[in-house]
């Protein structure tokens, strides 16, 4: 899906006030953005005292959920998970949250979110999912982006408060489960490649070299192995996988070194092996001879549930 940036029809002014709801690490630099970009912010937090320092700069404190919702016609919430959220929203009254939008930026699955849209539609309250591509003190910066998804209008309503957070705000579409979904398949992404630098440092530390000369080189990889995604998504979309780089069948030979490298080195093989289990599904339905993206296949079918 084409994702939608920057959108240029906003008509609440800049300097709309914005509550926040939690102030944890990410919390808190989220009301600290909104206060440097001129909005009036009220936060919460269930340990007042993680305002301080906010209110210092500027921000009021609230006492309790509901005097925070009551403060601004935006309401931000980035908590633990979606029960801690309906935790301190839930009894909130309905009258207080009518006419409100709420954006959560907590993390989640996407039937969580699609169940708080309805739990939100039930109330008056516009819901935008959302999601944070970014660490706490990048927020603010242009090195920080913020994927929402729901009600197009109200995104454009409240882009100026957004785009203070980061400086890409990307609109993934009407459906307030997609940018969870986006956000579980970025982290599942995040998990793999950290995992295999691990394994490789683990690797490459029998011989004496340290993570920092290993990362120096593997740094260089990571460009290239980027520079396939583009290729291989027109490949998994057209659902034609042709060899334009190496067979499965290729890969599996380098898979097998690689488990049999760590094995003979006393490296914990674990991690490999499961890339190749998946490589030998695919091997053995027929498909040895394609392109490495027809793993897709692998991926897409449940796990065998054990008997």
């Amino acid at each position: 899906m084409t994702t939608d940036k920057h959108p240029e029809n906003a008509p609440e002014p800049a300097s709309a006030p914005v509550a926040v709801l939690g102030l944890g690490l990410m919390g808190h630099a989220l009301a600290a953005a909104l206060l440097r970009a001129g909005h009036p912010t009220t936060v919460w937090n269930r340990t007042p005292g993680k305002a301080d320092d906010l209110v210092a700069e500027g921000a009021a404190r609230a006492g309790t959920p509901a005097e925070a919702v009551a403060a601004a016609p935006l309401v931000i919430a980035c908590v633990t998970d979606y029960d801690a959220l309906h935790a301190f929203l839930d009894p909130v009254e309905e009258a207080a949250l009518r006419g409100r939008t709420l954006v959560n930026l907590t993390t989640g699955t996407s039937a969580q979110a699609r169940d708080t849209a309805a739990w939100a539609a039930g109330r008056g309250l516009t819901y935008l999912d959302g999601g944070i591509m970014a660490v706490p003190p990048d927020i603010g910066t242009a090195a920080a982006t913020i994927a929402v998804s729901g009600p197009r209008a109200d995104f454009d309503r409240h882009a100026p408060a957004l785009r203070a957070l980061g400086g890409d705000v990307l609109h993934l579409g009407a459906d307030q489960g997609r940018t969870a979904l986006y956000e579980m398949a970025v982290v599942g992404l995040m998990w793999s490649m950290l995992n295999g630098w691990l394994h490789g440092a683990a690797l490459l530390g029998t011989a004496g070299v340290s993570a920092a000369e290993y990362t120096e080189i593997a740094s260089k990889g990571i460009p290239a192995v980027a520079g396939w995604l583009p290729g291989y998504a027109k490949q998994i979309d057209a659902g034609a996988f042709p060899p334009d780089d190496a067979t499965l069948d290729i890969h599996r030979v380098s898979m097998a070194h690689l488990v049999q490298e760590s094995e003979s080195l006393g490296v914990n093989a674990e991690f490999p092996a499961l890339i190749k289990a998946f490589a030998d599904r695919a091997a053995a339905a027929g498909h040895g001879g394609e392109g490495y993206p027809v793993m897709i296949e692998e991926f897409r079918r449940p796990a065998a549930k054990p008997q």
